[in-house]
């Protein structure tokens, strides 16, 4: 099955673009805007629309195979691609990747996205990171439509992966309103929840983490009140660094607190998601590894997740071979091509490091629902409900693009 023509539209993702840069300079909230001006190139305005670009491959049977180019909310900062906006990449889509995917076999997905991912532009730089996602989605969907598979038929048959039709569990993420959208978590019986977006030592975390204990609390009584004694969801909260802010990076006073931490969750497992921001990859690393060491020694089993300086598979390869964390969040469109986040699952799992497949509230129900089919494929241990901030939509799509999808597969399981 060839590709016969590609086309392109624009989009809108799950949520805005925000400058990370103007917003740590001091932007205020205006209502759900931001008062100043913007600092990171690109931006018009601290908080903007999110934009996306919908790739769609025509397929020589009149087929179509899309898949949608988008960045994370923070596009432009800590060193990732710049802004993201639909009407600057399109012509490059139609003008650089189209002739180099039209006339393509869509016989093996490896070879196509490796082809795509190791393209240069004529300046010699690298295709921005959202375009290598988008595209890589398209291709996996045009091999998947070519063979009559699904998607993961597709991967595990590729990576020589084993079939497990289960459920991978969800994560849901509540934004701000971290009380009533951890109750539509519960509620909706999510596998782990509920982020948090604990990002400020005073009016989130606490000058001493009063007020992040007072939540896991309120969490644990909520989750063991609102669901059934069957229901023991994973609690994964985001800090962003503050717990390094607030205790000094002093690891002893780090363990300390999450000592109090594990005993405000149980009987539920914690997770930490971002404990400290050491200011680069290696000394990230460093100071992960040694929190999770002496964590290990005072015998405190909160899991401790890397996302800080964790943003590439080479990335991602250096803090598993460090064992530098449980678990390694792997941010999808970060990573460029799908493929990237197959082989990080998979590298992960390898070297007994916990993997989840991540990605940003700033995609769509196109990435959203690939990102289902890898997991299915590969394993991981939890799977982020995207996009959007709310808990509601993107849990809908991946809940419901999963359960799809085990049917399907269960169906050609029992013919067989």
């Amino acid at each position: 099955m060839k590709i016969v023509d590609v086309i392109a539209s624009p989009g809108l993702t799950g949520f805005y673009f925000d400058d990370q840069l103007a917003i740590k300079s001091g932007a205020t909230h205006d209502g759900f805007t931001y008062n100043g001006e913007p600092q990171t190139s690109g931006f018009k305005a601290v908080r903007q629309r999110g934009e996306s670009i919908s790739v769609m491959l025509i397929l020589e049977d009149g087929q179509v195979a899309s898949g949608d180019c988008a960045a994370v909310q923070y596009s432009g900062a800590g060193g990732r691609d710049p802004l993201f906006l639909a009407e600057d990449f399109i012509p490059i889509i139609l003008e650089e990747i189209a002739p180099m995917l039209i006339g393509q076999q869509l016989d093996s997905f490896q070879n196509l996205v490796d082809r795509i991912e190791n393209l240069r532009r004529p300046n010699g730089e690298r295709y921005h990171t959202a375009i290598r996602y988008g595209v890589s989605q398209a291709i996996l969907a045009g091999v998947a439509k070519a063979q009559k598979k699904t998607m993961t038929e597709v991967i595990l048959k590729e990576y020589h992966l084993p079939m497990i039709l289960e459920p991978v569990p969800i994560f849901t993420q509540t934004g701000d309103d971290r009380y009533d959208n951890a109750d539509k978590a519960i509620i909706k019986r999510a596998g782990v929840l509920p982020h948090a977006l604990i990002n400020h030592v005073e009016t989130k975390l606490g000058k001493n983490g009063e007020l992040l204990l007072e939540y896991v609390e309120w969490l644990r009584n909520r989750v063991l009140s609102l669901g059934s004694k069957e229901y023991r969801p994973v609690l994964h909260i985001d800090v962003y660094g503050t717990i390094g802010i607030a205790f000094e990076d002093n690891v002893d006073r780090m363990v300390d607190y999450f000592a109090k931490l594990e005993k405000a969750a149980a009987p539920l497992h914690l997770r930490i998601e971002g404990p400290m921001d050491a200011g680069s990859l290696i000394s990230q690393i460093e100071q992960l590894k040694a929190l999770r060491d002496a964590l290990r020694v005072r015998g405190v089993q909160v899991e401790i997740v890397a996302d800080e300086w964790c943003n590439t598979y080479e990335d991602i390869v250096k803090f598993v071979d460090a064992q530098a964390a449980d678990m390694v969040q792997i941010k999808t469109p970060d990573l460029g091509g799908i493929q990237n986040t197959i082989e990080a699952v998979i590298y992960a799992k390898k070297y007994g490091v916990g993997a989840y497949v991540g990605g940003s509230c700033n995609e769509t129900d196109s990435g959203a629902r690939t990102a289902v089919h890898v997991s299915l494929a590969t394993r991981p241990d939890q799977l982020l409900a995207k996009p959007g901030m709310g808990v509601d939509e993107g849990y809908m799509i991946v809940h419901n693009e999963m359960n799809r999808t085990l049917v399907l597969l269960k169906r050609e399981w029992n013919k067989e």
